[in-house]
């Protein structure tokens, strides 16, 4: 057995990342900017369930702050001046008997071998003495706490987003996100009497809320059910951890700033607002600052394997058959604009790539998404009189055509996993099974339930409602809609129902069912 290495990992800018000492936990300076005192989160209560149709409100579960609470360690941390001492007991005696000596003990074989395809990893791990092929030792600071240095985190950040959050989240806020709330701690427990909660790991999840993401949000690619430890894996908590922040985007039905999810997700939901969790946001802000100094943005792109060695995980990021079932492809192929446009790029039957933007994010071209439309449409949807081209506009508007969905929106029409588990119980639309969030990257099924909330909201409330209001409602919510002002939704859809309209033809007026 190769021997541990007993000298530090070589941080990849001194300047900017000073060695650990007894009373610093984390690589990064703290100044200008001093950490608060651990902030007690506000216990939010949930309201009652809202009532249908607006199956898009979704509440954190009874006395949760989610994945955002605050960690004192057992080091004294620097308060802000003037600031009053906060009591909260975070003591070692609450830590679960869980460890691990080696990356291999809390990674699958493949992402270890994404870790080490990472060029910044494998200089910073070959350079500390690690052997590919051998285990990799995790870093340790003095008193013997595993942690993840700064290059370690952002490539696991790199990988998470690549994976589950592409075109929705940003890797260094991640990354930042991770550093304020454990310093990049692998096994920082914090209790809290008041809600008798315990967060854990790297982005500071507590259990509770990671099951809950996953039962109510559709958070499904790792089960922790019957088996909370694995929240210790530093992919498994920044998945749970990165789906939190996600949430913190749109919660309460309201489009949230990234001030307010960093100081919601540490400081909790009623404090985002408070003074007190100001400094929270501006050390985020030196954090991150310093992370994109450290690593530049499109390096954090090029994580993708080689081609001819690909998991079904990454073959679903670049190939639509990885995606779709055979029998929506072979349509596809029928299609004879889609034939046209998929034979003059080269493609071929089994092996039809998504088209990808600079950042490597999978989106579909306009001739694809009408055709998805059309597709659905004619199989499952014709004697609702939905158009295609309405369809068609909605996917530009949600998602800019990407695959993943863009910021808060999830897969190309925006339909979250709430809406299309509603839709299917209780509307019975069930043509496309969605067993998790990720059924929706499938750009039918998305499609599906996306034609398939348009048609029930054209008959919201049981009464037939105007176009205008279909739209602003799909977009926004139909209890957010006012027909008393043209909203800037409705703008943005008629814009884009240009794209999609055949310029021969008079379009005078919209027309959408």
């Amino acid at each position: 057995m190769r021997p541990a290495p007993t000298f530090k990992r070589p941080a990849r800018h001194p300047s900017l990342v000073p060695p650990l000492s007894p009373n610093s936990f984390t690589r990064l300076s703290l100044s200008p900017f001093s950490l608060p005192p651990p902030i007690r989160p506000a216990i939010p209560r949930p309201t009652k369930p809202s009532r249908l149709p607006n199956p898009r409100r979704i509440r954190a579960p009874e006395g949760t702050r989610g994945g955002g609470s605050p960690i004192a360690s057992r080091v004294p941390t620097p308060r802000a001046c003037g600031a009053p001492q906060r009591k909260q007991r975070t003591t070692d005696k609450y830590k679960m008997a869980i460890s691990f000596k080696y990356w291999d003990d809390c990674l699958d074989p493949e992402d270890m071998r994404l870790m080490w395809q990472d060029p910044i990893v494998s200089k910073e791990w070959t350079d500390a003495g690690e052997e590919q092929g051998q285990k990799v030792h995790l870093s340790r600071d003095p008193d013997g706490e595993a942690y993840l240095t700064q290059t370690e985190m952002m490539a696991v950040a790199a990988i998470t987003v690549h994976r589950h959050f592409k075109s929705q989240l940003d890797p260094y806020m991640i990354g930042a996100l991770a550093e304020i709330a454990s310093g990049r701690r692998l096994f920082v427990d914090t209790y809290d009497r008041k809600t008798k909660e315990t967060k854990v790991g790297i982005m500071q999840v507590a259990p509770e809320v990671a099951q809950w993401l996953g039962r109510e949000l559709g958070y499904k690619s790792y089960d922790i059910e019957d088996n909370t430890n694995l929240l210790y894996w530093p992919l498994v908590n920044v998945y749970f951890g990165a789906a939190y922040a996600k949430w913190l985007f749109s919660c309460d039905d309201k489009q949230r700033t990234e001030e307010f999810v960093v100081r919601a997700y540490k400081g909790g939901k009623k404090k985002a607002a408070h003074k007190s969790t100001s400094p929270i946001f501006q050390r985020y802000l030196y954090v991150k600052e310093n992370l994109l100094s450290m690593r530049q943005p499109e390096i954090c792109h090029e994580l993708t394997p080689d081609l001819e060695d690909l998991s079904s995980a990454e073959a679903q990021l670049i190939y639509w058959d990885s995606k779709v079932s055979e029998a929506d492809m072979d349509a596809m192929w029928k299609h004879p604009d889609v034939y046209k446009e998929w034979i003059k790029s080269g493609e071929r039957r089994g092996n039809v790539r998504f088209s990808h933007d600079e950042k490597k994010r999978p989106y579909l071209s306009r001739v694809e998404v009408k055709a998805v439309a059309e597709i659905i449409i004619s199989r499952h949807l014709s004697t609702r009189g939905v158009k295609p081209e309405a369809l068609a506009a909605l996917a530009e508007v949600c998602s800019m055509r990407f695959v993943h969905g863009v910021s808060t929106r999830t897969g190309l029409m925006g339909i979250d996993y709430p809406t299309a588990s509603w839709l299917s119980r209780d509307c019975r639309y069930r043509a496309y099974t969605v067993i998790s969030v990720d059924d929706l990257y499938n750009p039918f099924a998305s499609m599906y339930f996306g034609a398939s909330y348009l048609a029930w909201l054209s008959q919201y409330e049981g009464r037939e409602q105007s176009y205008e209001f279909i739209v602003q409602a799909y977009l926004g919510g139909p209890e957010n809609v006012s027909l008393q002002e043209t909203g800037p939704f409705w703008n943005q859809f008629l814009e884009s129902l240009t794209q999609y309209q055949d310029p021969k033809k008079d379009h005078n007026s919209c027309c959408i069912l």
